[in-house]
């Protein structure tokens, strides 16, 4: 799930309950032994909790766990899927490669388990995980992204921090300019709409009408070059802190102490994450902030990030896989009993709408985040990810701080990342 989060822990809600039995134990003759790899301890709480973990509802099953850290977890999988030998039954996928393991041909259709659900889930997350019309990965969540705001901020400058006032100022990104602009014009220079343009980034990819290839050929949406025009107008201007996402300065604007190069105190009014942001980002790294914030859908639907989990197709113990699968990415009482003990956003309709009216977030002011995000999932597009956007992305964050920066005429830094993507995917 968290790729950009190596660094972070998880803040965990009170476990409320456990799985019933029905539907919890293995179906038909699951049973052996099962080894998992992975690059998040998520999939090792779902397999050891002591109360729902799989181990717990399927003792018939002698489960192998391994975790490696993300930056390394390619280069391990990929060296034993190229030979077929010592290849785990279960591999967890992080958003930035799932594409690149579903389209691989190498892992093993889970179809009847999504078709067994679907009316009970979000359909973007097994939009991500289908491949020529098979289902190959299914995650157990949903990560939709919003605006987060500073309250004390949007007081001072609107005289409101109602989220659905706030939400006027930013409903699309014309409206956001004009916002970031006001914010810096109000505040005599110090307050920035975001401390760093990659925060935006995601917001565009997900307003993409296409993905990066169409036919063998490279296709940049309208909506990309529009985000290389904001991010020039916002750095040009001083409307957004000059600071790299996942820097020093980033978390620093989130506590209220960025600081310019001339050392003068900077405000960041908002940042743009997903449902894990709120408890591995804000709240792990801006505890005194705490019921300062508010969020609101923002300028755009996104999505950031996300786990899914899929089976190597030469597995030795089909059942014991699929079952797995079907328990953390389906199960209705396990994916409750998530929820509740770690505030994930599960990907079933059925337990969100049952858990959703319940919570009030203090880090938000009080705030029902869960039946917000629930609102902002429905209307992400799943279909846009594919497995060379990771390589593709990169290249084309390379030609937008070559723009920002003056280094590249806005043609140029297109033409560059053009034919960096073409030479390599475009055929």
């Amino acid at each position: 799930m968290k790729k950009f989060l190596l660094i972070t822990g998880i803040a965990l809600l009170v476990l409320s309950g456990c799985p019933k039995k029905e539907g919890a134990q293995p179906r038909g003759t699951a049973g052996g032994k099962l080894v998992i790899w992975s690059f998040t301890d998520e999939l090792a709480n779902m397999t050891n909790n002591p109360t729902w973990g799989f181990k717990v509802t399927h003792p018939g099953i002698d489960v192998e766990y391994s975790q490696t850290p993300s930056d390394q977890f390619q280069a391990k999988i990929d060296p034993v899927l190229a030979t077929g030998q010592g290849v785990p039954d279960i591999i967890a996928l992080e958003s930035a490669f799932v594409r690149k393991y579903v389209e691989s041909g190498l892992l093993l259709d889970v179809s009847d388990i999504y078709e067994s659900k679907k009316g009970s889930l979000l359909a973007y997350p097994a939009e991500i995980g289908t491949y020529n019309g098979k289902v190959y990965g299914l995650s157990w969540q949903a990560c939709p992204g919003a605006m987060f705001y500073r309250r004390s901020l949007a007081k001072k400058y609107f005289g409101t921090d109602d989220p659905r006032t706030v939400q006027t100022y930013f409903t699309n990104f014309n409206k956001f300019l004009e916002t970031a602009k006001d914010l810096k014009d109000k505040s005599g220079g110090s307050c920035v709409v975001v401390s760093a343009l990659s925060d935006l980034f995601n917001s565009f990819m997900s307003a993409r009408k296409d993905p990066w290839i169409v036919n063998g050929k490279l296709v940049i949406d309208p909506v990309m070059e529009q985000y290389l025009d904001i991010c020039k107008t916002l750095h040009d201007n001083r409307w957004e802190g000059r600071v790299g996402q996942w820097s020093e300065g980033w978390f620093a604007g989130m506590k209220g102490e960025l600081k310019d190069e001339a050392g003068k105190p900077v405000e960041v009014f908002s940042y743009f994450l997903p449902t894990w942001g709120l408890h591995y980002v804000l709240k792990t790294n801006a505890p005194d902030t705490s019921g300062d914030w508010a969020m609101i859908p923002g300028p755009s639907s996104y999505r950031w990030g996300g786990t899914w989990v899929g089976a190597y197709k030469g597995t030795k113990n089909v059942a014991a896989a699929k079952e797995f699968i079907r328990y953390v990415a389906t199960d209705e009482a396990f994916l409750e009993a998530w929820a509740k003990d770690t505030g994930d956003m599960v990907n079933n309709l059925t337990v969100v709408n049952k858990i959703k009216d319940s919570y009030s977030e203090p880090f938000l002011g009080g705030q029902n985040h869960y039946a917000e995000f629930a609102e902002m999932a429905k209307a992400v597009n799943g279909k846009l990810l594919q497995g060379s956007d990771e390589a593709i992305e990169s290249y084309f964050g390379e030609a937008m701080a070559a723009f920002v920066n003056g280094e590249k005429t806005k043609a140029k830094a297109l033409a560059d990342f053009r034919a960096q993507a073409e030479a390599q995917f475009a055929r």
